[in-house]
C-alpha cells in the first residue's frame, strides 16, 4: 500500500530541489547505472532517519566545495518498488536497507551507507562521511 502523497511529495521534493533525479522505473535506473562515471542515488524513505540525517545529510554533501558525484538520483522505499528492487540488485551482497545512500562508478558499487550507519547520525556526519566517499572516488 503507497504512503500518502502528503507523505512522500515533500520528501522526494528536498531531494529534487538539490538536484537529485527521481528514477521512477527499473529502465530509468538501468539507464543511469549504464552511463559512465560516478552517479549517487539515495534511497528515499518516509522514515525518521531518513527525514533527520540522510537526506539533510545527502543534501549538505553534494552542496560543499570538492569533489562530487557527476550524476545525482533518488529511488523511493514502497512507492517506486521496480526501480528500488533494480538498485538493490546493484548492490547484492548487502541487505536491503531504506534509507540507505550508495556511490556507484561506471555502474559498479564503491560505497554505501547503510540504515544502520545512518541512523542516530546527524546530518553533518552523514555528510562527511559521504564527502570522504566523494574525495576517494569522484
Amino acid at each position: 500500500m503507497p504512503y500518502p502523497p502528503e507523505i512522500v511529495q515533500p520528501a522526494r521534493d528536498e531531494l529534487t530541489l538539490a538536484g537529485f533525479t527521481p528514477l521512477l522505473t527499473a529502465e530509468a535506473v538501468e539507464a543511469e547505472l549504464a552511463k559512465e562515471g560516478s552517479l549517487l542515488v539515495v534511497v528515499n524513505s518516509v522514515c525518521g532517519c531518513a527525514a533527520g540525517s540522510a537526506r539533510p545529510g545527502a543534501v549538505r554533501a553534494v552542496s560543499s566545495p570538492g569533489p562530487r558525484p557527476q550524476r545525482l538520483a533518488a529511488v523511493f522505499a514502497g512507492e517506486d518498488v521496480e526501480a528500488v528492487n533494480r538498485v538493490r540488485r546493484q548492490l547484492a551482497g548487502f541487505p536491503p536497507s531504506s534509507p540507505s545512500i550508495a556511490l556507484f562508478v561506471d555502474g559498479d558499487p564503491v560505497f554505501l551507507m547503510e540504515r544502520r550507519h545512518i541512523e542516530g547520525l546527524p546530518p553533518e556526519d552523514v555528510a562527511t562521511a559521504l564527502s570522504r566517499a566523494f574525495a576517494a572516488h569522484c
